[in-house]
């Protein structure tokens, strides 16, 4: 079947664990499983990596761990219920407790030392809604503005206080040391504030000898204003419109959304847009309209992947909701450059290979100049064929590279297909190999022109510096 340049991204869960659903999602079009590590065991996400590497023996599928970050929650309530209504005072004490008569404690001992007078503290993904009214040595008093039944163990969110929490718990870096032995290709990092956020998951993968990219998680009001800095040193970005919802004006998440894609795009670093794109599909076989829509202005909006979470976790659609993903990104896809409504090429001087940025341009004008099927990348670390997919291409640009790692996290770029290839015994030899891949894949036929563009020695990283024009078939 076709595939769309718009990659999607799953998350494994009960639903769809079994070889014989994962290998449904893989037929319907997927290019990255996401691992959530803020649920299940070390076995059971051993069990889920058994399963994506077997169903993707001939499809590469990139594996994600997503890293759960620090969890602020409120303890342990009597009859874990306790009824609060508008107006209600609610003392939050530092020390634990059991809650009860209005007075409750939470997991984190610093919490009052962090709440400020006048700040909001949400509950429960804000359904209880307090504001801080005063502060003292040991706990806070704050007003109940939105009531509920406050239970045990509920969340708390705090989107006007700066957190002293540091962004990777011990239980996160036990779960990186996971995603190290067991080779994953990407980290996605929560509770991202600032660049130095990443830099330190960069240092212990560096001091591991390990290779995984980062993707930086913008769930976070501070990340947002931080934004530049952080894009500058990921790998990729993760919009999550979730906890952005929550943290945030939920009514200014549409434009903080587009302002992420917007700044990824500029750097030329993948962005995935997630939460709640076809929620309605964890219950139903079929989306709402708004849902669609949804999803088809991420992907105007310039989105690399679109990402589905607790419909392919614990849905009860998990295959019928990627093939849905599918039939949006190829009808808006289509669209998009019927009108000529790809998004400009990212600014060279923003780039950091402005060598390598300027040939990815360069192939994107010679493709429209002289009608070519296809373009043809030898990207041994993916560096090359990042800067051609963020060129939005009209044409299928084919990645290939010896290094299965490599060709494997290639699967999250737009437009990008991903294939693992032999260095041919001589530069020259290139063409044959590109003749053959486009016979065994049907991607082009005798007579049609590619675009090639590589460098020499092959398999060597950082040396793309040449574009020719091949006709298919003749060498």
């Amino acid at each position: 079947m076709k595939r769309p340049r718009t990659k999607i991204v799953v998350t494994l869960g009960p639903a769809s664990a079994s070889p014989e659903v994962f290998a449904k999602l893989v037929d319907a079009g997927i290019s990255v499983a996401r691992l959530n590590f803020s649920h299940g065991t070390n076995e059971q996400k051993k069990q889920y990596l058994d399963t994506i590497r077997v169903c993707s023996m001939n499809r590469p599928v990139a594996i994600m761990a997503d890293l759960c970050g620090p969890k602020i929650r409120i303890g342990q309530i009597v009859d874990n219920a306790m009824p609060l209504e508008a107006g209600d005072t609610v003392t939050i004490q530092r020390e634990p407790l059991v809650g009860q008569k209005f007075v409750i404690s939470s997991n984190y001992a610093c919490l009052v030392d962090d709440l400020q007078v006048g700040q909001r503290v949400l509950i429960d993904d804000g359904a209880i809604r307090m504001i801080v009214m005063e502060k003292m040595a040991n706990a806070v008093k704050c007003q109940v503005t939105t009531g509920g039944i406050l239970q045990s163990n509920k969340g708390l969110n705090l989107p006007s206080t700066h957190v002293n929490l540091p962004s990777i718990t011990d239980k996160d870096w036990r779960d990186v040391d996971f995603a190290i032995e067991n080779k994953l290709d990407y980290i996605a990092l929560s509770f991202v504030r600032f660049a130095d956020d990443i830099r330190a998951l960069r240092k212990y993968l560096d001091s591991r000898g390990a290779r995984i990219h980062i993707i930086a998680k913008i769930e976070m009001p501070q990340a947002v204003e931080n934004l530049q800095s952080i894009v500058e040193v990921s790998d990729a970005v993760l919009v999550a419109r979730g906890d952005l919802g929550v943290e945030m004006d939920l009514t200014a998440v549409p434009i903080i959304q587009k302002e992420i894609v917007a700044a990824a795009h500029e750097a030329g670093k993948p962005v995935i847009v997630a939460t709640q794109m076809l929620q309605s599909m964890v219950d139903n076989p079929t989306p709402t309209r708004a849902e669609v829509s949804d999803v088809a202005n991420a992907i105007f909006d310039g989105a690399d992947a679109v990402m589905l979470s607790g419909e392919t976790a614990v849905g009860k659609y998990p295959a019928g909701a990627v093939l849905v993903l599918t039939e949006i990104a190829q009808h808006t896809e289509e669209y998009i450059f019927r009108k000529g409504m790809q998004p400009p090429p990212p600014k060279l001087l923003q780039m950091v290979h402005h060598r390598t940025a300027a040939i990815a341009h360069g192939a994107r004008a010679i493709v429209q100049d002289i009608n070519a099927k296809l373009v043809v990348v030898w990207s041994q670390a993916g560096g090359s064929a990042r800067y051609l997919s963020k060129n939005r291409f009209a044409v299928p640009i084919v990645a290939l590279a010896t290094d299965t790692a490599a060709v494997r996290r290639m699967a999250l770029y737009y437009g990008i297909i991903p294939l693992q290839a032999e260095i041919p015994g001589h530069f020259d030899d290139l063409p044959l190999l590109v003749d053959r891949i486009c016979a065994e894949n049907q991607f082009a036929e005798p007579g049609d022109r590619v675009i090639i563009a590589a460098g020499a020695p092959l398999g060597i990283v950082g040396v793309t510096n040449s574009l020719s024009v091949h006709t298919v078939g003749k060498v």
